[in-house]
């Protein structure tokens, strides 16, 4: 899995890197030590907790950046109508609404869904 997290410092292949090496460890101390095996067995579930986490982490990434992204739309659309209405445009609000009433991207709607 590649690092695509934007807006955060977590390296998730990195992450993913190490869960890997970490895992095949307890791999070799099962094998090699069979007689511990609840306590091999409660570091693989613990590892394998990385795996959903990992996902949750790009799935909240990707829900900040298109927030940041519809932000920034309706700051432009804002800073356009007040603009707009210093420059006495009879419709200075077409702006808001044109941003307000802009089709959702169908990922956007899929996401809102949830």
């Amino acid at each position: 899995m590649p690092n695509t997290v934007p807006y955060t410092t977590i390296n998730l292949q990195e992450i993913s890197d190490k869960n890997s090496n970490a895992r095949h460890i307890v791999a070799g101390c099962a094998a090699a030590m069979p007689t511990l095996g609840s306590m091999w067995q409660y570091l693989e579930d613990a590892l394998n907790d990385v795996i959903p986490l990992s996902a949750e982490i790009a799935r909240l990434s990707a829900e900040v950046e298109h927030t940041r992204l519809d932000r920034a739309d309706l700051l432009a659309a804002m800073r356009a109508a007040l603009a707009a209405h210093a420059d006495g445009e009879p419709d200075p609000m077409w702006y808001l609404r044109d941003a307000l009433n802009a089709p959702e991207t169908p990922a956007a709607a899929s996401r809102r869904r949830r």
